[in-house]
Parts: C-alpha cells; sequence; structure tokens
C-alpha cells in the first residue's frame, strides 16, 4: 500500500520536480507575477462596493472591455517574432503599465481629493482596472514565447532531443507555468489573510489603511516580471556559449535571432491586427448602440481570419486538431457566471468579511496548484474532448451548492450539526473542489501549441490562439451582462446615510439556475460540433 502510495506521490509530484530545468525559470517569474496580481482582488471588491456606486450591469460591462486588451496579442505576438532580441523592451512597458494601475488606486484610496479635483473617481478607477490588463497581455506574450525558448532541442551532449521527449518537455513547461500562476495567487491569498486579521473590529480609517498597505505590497508585481527578463537574458547568453563550444553555431544563432529561418513580416497579421485594433477603439469609443457586441462580432471575424492564415503554415491534419481543440475550449471558457451580485450576497446575506473571503480565495489557488500536479498525467492521457466533458459535468454539479445555500441548505444544515456545516464551511469545501477546473484545460492546448508552431512564428501562434480563446472571455462577461439586465441584482448604497438604491437579491436564484443550465448545454454542443464534422481535438 505504502509502496503504491509513493508511486503514485513520485509519478504525480516529485518527477515534476526532477523535470525542473534552470531555463524554465525566466517565464516562471513571468508568470508568477501574474498570479501575484490577485493580491489587490478583494481590496477591489470592497473598494467598489463600499465607495463607488456602480451596478452589477456596468461591473460586467467593465470586464468585457478589460478582456479586450488580450486580442491584442496578435500584433504583439507577431511584434516579439519580429524582434526576438529585443523582447525585454516589452515586458518593461508591461511594468510600467502596471505600475501605473497600481498607483492610481493607491491615490484613490490615499488621496481621492485630489484625483477627484481632475477627473471623477469612477472614471480614475475605470482607467487603473484598463490599464492592468494592456500591462499583463504585454508580459504575457513575451512569456508565452519564452516557454518554447525555453526547452532545449540539443540535450548536454550536443545531440538532438528525441521529438517525443521535447513534447513531454513542453508539457512540463506548460504546466510549470500554470503552477507559477496559481503559486503566486497562493502566496497572496495567504498574504491577504493575514493582512486581514481582526477585520471585524477595524475602524474604517483602519480599513484603507491596510488597503493602501496591500496596493504598496503589490508594486512587487511589475519587479517580479523585470527580475525574470533579466534573468532570462544572463541564461541565454551561457546557453550561446554552451552551443559554439560544442561546435552547434547554427543552434546558438537559432537562440539568438528566435527561429529556424528568418521572421518576416506577415502582412496578415499586421493588417489584421492593426484591422481590429482601429475597429475595437472607432465602436468602442463611438457611445453606438450595443458597441460591445459590435466589438466582439467584429473581434471573433479578425481573428477567424487571421486563424485561417496561420493554420496554412501546418499540415491539414495538424490544422483540423488545432481548430477543433479550440473551439472546445472556446465553449467551456465562454461560460457565463453570475456576476459581482452573488458576491454581494455572500457579504450581505452570509456575512463574509474581507478576510475570510481571502481564505476562500487562499483554499481556491492551494487546490488550483495541487490539481496541476494530480491532473498532470490525467491530462496526458486523455482527449481534450473527455477533459472538457468531464470538467464539464463537475462544474454544473459545483454551482449546486451556492445555489441550495440561496434557498437556506446552510441554515438547516448548522441547526443539525451544532453549527459546524455552516454557510462558511459550504463555501469552503465548494471553493475547494471547483477552483482548479477552469485552469486545467488550457493545460493540453498551450502544450500542443508549443511543440507544433513553427520555430519562426512561435510567439505569433500562441498570440492568435490565445486570442481567440480570450476572447471566449469576453464573451463570458457578455452573457454575465445579459444575464444581470434579465435577472436583477442589487447590493445596498447609500449616500449621506440616506438608502438611494435597497439591497434586492430576489431574483439571485432564477440567476444561479440559469447559469447551470448553460453551464451543461454550451460545452457539450461545441464538443457535438468537433464531433460531427471533420476537425478534431488534441
Amino acid at each position: 500500500m505504502y509502496a503504491r502510495a509513493y508511486q503514485w506521490l513520485d509519478r504525480t509530484v516529485l518527477e515534476l520536480g526532477r523535470e525542473l530545468r534552470l531555463s524554465y525559470l525566466p517565464p516562471l517569474m513571468i508568470y508568477v507575477a501574474a498570479g501575484i496580481q490577485g493580491l489587490t482582488a478583494i481590496v477591489g471588491t470592497f473598494f467598489v462596493k463600499d465607495y463607488l456606486g456602480l451596478s452589477a450591469e456596468f461591473l460586467a460591462a467593465l470586464g468585457f472591455w478589460a478582456m479586450i486588451p488580450w486580442s491584442l496579442k496578435m500584433p504583439l505576438g507577431h511584434l516579439v517574432d519580429l524582434i526576438w532580441r529585443w523582447k525585454a523592451l516589452l515586458v518593461y512597458l508591461g511594468a510600467g503599465l502596471i505600475a501605473a494601475s497600481l498607483v492610481i488606486m493607491l491615490g484613490l484610496l490615499a488621496r481621492p481629493e485630489a484625483l477627484g479635483d481632475v477627473m471623477p473617481v469612477e472614471a480614475w478607477y475605470v482607467l487603473s482596472v484598463l490599464l492592468a490588463p494592456l500591462g499583463y497581455v504585454v508580459q504575457d506574450v513575451v512569456a508565452d514565447a519564452m516557454t518554447v525558448e525555453a526547452v532545449p532541442t540539443l540535450d548536454e551532449q550536443g545531440r538532438p532531443i528525441d521529438p517525443e521527449q521535447r513534447r513531454l518537455m513542453h508539457t512540463t513547461m506548460q504546466t510549470l507555468g500554470r503552477v507559477a500562476i496559481i503559486g503566486g495567487s497562493v502566496f497572496v491569498a495567504l498574504l491577504n489573510v493575514w493582512l486581514f486579521r481582526g477585520v471585524d473590529a477595524m475602524d474604517e480609517a483602519a480599513k484603507v489603511a491596510t488597503y493602501i498597505h496591500i496596493y504598496e505590497l503589490a508594486l512587487a508585481i511589475p519587479i517580479a516580471s523585470v527580475s525574470g527578463v533579466l534573468l532570462g537574458s544572463i541564461l541565454k547568453r551561457r546557453e550561446v556559449r554552451r552551443l559554439r563550444a560544442l561546435g552547434e553555431t547554427e543552434a546558438a544563432e537559432r537562440l539568438v535571432h528566435g527561429g529556424e529561418q528568418g521572421t518576416q513580416p506577415n502582412f496578415w497579421i499586421l493588417g489584421g491586427s492593426l484591422a481590429f485594433v482601429l475597429f475595437t477603439l472607432a465602436v468602442g469609443l463611438g457611445d453606438l448602440p450595443y458597441n460591445k457586441e459590435i466589438v466582439f462580432v467584429g473581434s471573433m471575424a479578425i481573428v477567424g481570419f487571421l486563424i485561417s492564415r496561420l493554420l496554412k503554415e501546418l499540415t491539414p491534419e495538424a490544422a483540423r486538431i488545432l481548430l477543433g481543440t479550440a473551439i472546445v475550449i472556446f465553449a467551456f471558457r465562454a461560460l457565463p457566471n453570475p456576476g459581482a451580485g452573488q458576491t454581494w450576497w455572500m457579504i450581505d446575506d452570509l456575512g463574509f468579511d474581507q478576510q475570510f473571503v481571502s481564505v476562500l480565495q487562499l483554499v481556491g489557488s492551494g487546490m488550483a496548484l495541487a490539481a496541476m500536479f494530480i491532473f498532470r498525467r490525467f491530462l496526458a492521457d486523455h482527449s481534450i474532448v473527455y477533459i472538457v466533458g468531464f470538467l464539464t459535468v463537475l462544474t454544473a454539479l459545483l454551482s449546486l451548492p451556492n445555489l441550495a445555500m440561496y434557498y437556506g441548505l446552510h441554515e438547516w444544515t448548522a441547526a443539525h450539526t451544532a453549527g459546524i456545516v455552516d454557510a462558511r464551511f459550504i463555501a469552503l469545501v465548494d471553493t475547494a473542489v471547483e477552483s482548479p477546473l477552469g485552469l486545467v484545460a488550457m493545460i493540453p492546448m498551450l502544450a500542443w501549441i508549443a511543440n507544433s508552431a513553427p520555430a519562426h512564428l512561435k510567439a505569433t501562434f500562441f498570440a492568435v490562439m490565445s486570442s481567440f480563446v480570450n476572447l471566449a472571455l469576453s464573451a463570458s462577461q457578455l452573457g454575465t451582462k445579459y444575464l444581470n439586465q434579465i435577472f436583477t441584482v442589487t447590493r445596498e448604497v447609500s449616500e449621506d446615510g440616506v438608502v438611494t438604491v435597497p439591497a434586492d437579491y430576489s431574483e439571485l436564484g432564477w440567476l444561479l439556475w440559469t447559469v447551470m443550465a448553460l453551464t451543461l448545454v454550451l460545452p457539450f454542443a461545441a464538443i457535438a460540433f468537433v464531433k460531427l464534422t471533420r476537425l478534431r481535438s488534441a
């Protein structure tokens, strides 16, 4: 029994640690910076609820616009391929944008009157929300390409590494990338639990001081990503010297310049990306009716066209696999969620405070991190259709506890378990099981892209396919907005002690039912489409 347990531990956890290479660290440090961004999430939630009169519908719409920058991965990805030797400059730019977003929030908390004299506080908040994803997407594009570079093509003796072994190395690299992101979120969740200790006894000034301290700590985020690029530069110079000492001058040049052949500007990518940016800005800033919907449909059309151009770089079989995989992942990530209203209900009706929300974040991040190890072999041994189908059913089942608590399950269980199984207990268990699901499905696709994309277009392939999948998150935000228009959920808003908008969670139950139904329908519809056509999945 103990031998089997050790064998399982060795195969799922220890083996991944043994496969870690020093060359993997630079992109992992950038991914860690992305994980640390969750440090300010709880503060942002309570700041909006307590200080800004923004509706759940407006926040869902803002979430839509915050996802649009991720579609800029297309021109940025091609730019990385074109300026491969100078890609570090993009990480520095991203770090600057992230720092600007954090400084704005610091100003809103410490000197709101001063910022309010320039423009409304709500406008500053929107600017901060939109700057952050711009910074993260710039850094993410470079990190994705660096994961391909991090996997060597030659062993220590200068011999080519077996293709199957390299495929496994790419899977390990992408798994470690997700581990780095989740590991960063685990760290900040622990930090939030510590910083929010005794929050119930804090007066308003103490809470604001805690919020300010958290944003000050968050300034370490851009420092982490810049450090990763500096380390990558040192390691690359060392690897180039090693290859040249082995007589592999050609391989050393590929490492420096980024491909087996020179990357030429792809004017379809650049022109399509420029059209996308101009289209998004024109429609978004033009205050047209249904501008978000127009942007989404137009973005899908442009990204779809660019994908069709890139697929010509692959064999027909590989192209069908990549497209089928992307469609299934898209459907899974496009699932709408209940939106901010569910969080407000948990705060107001269930009594969840800042520290407990931090505990939920910690549990969720910790379980997601564990899942990266536990599901590693599961991901390697099953097709993406099987994985998404399994995760879809599990996601729908795990939405039931919150739905049941809306109808009072926690009151019944607390009464029959001497108060042990109360709302917080149920929320902890549900979060522990549900949190890893969204991340797990992305690993096989990322590994497939890293292993199959042409060497001279690795960043471009990552960027375009990631833009397609990330548009699913914009679709999710649109779906969330529609559902919040159909089922109105409001939290209490007061001005000068006078309630201007009363709390109303009467329609939250129907909202949760609808989300659960869509969770089951959309992914299986995509799976059926792939199965009934000539497409395939990885």
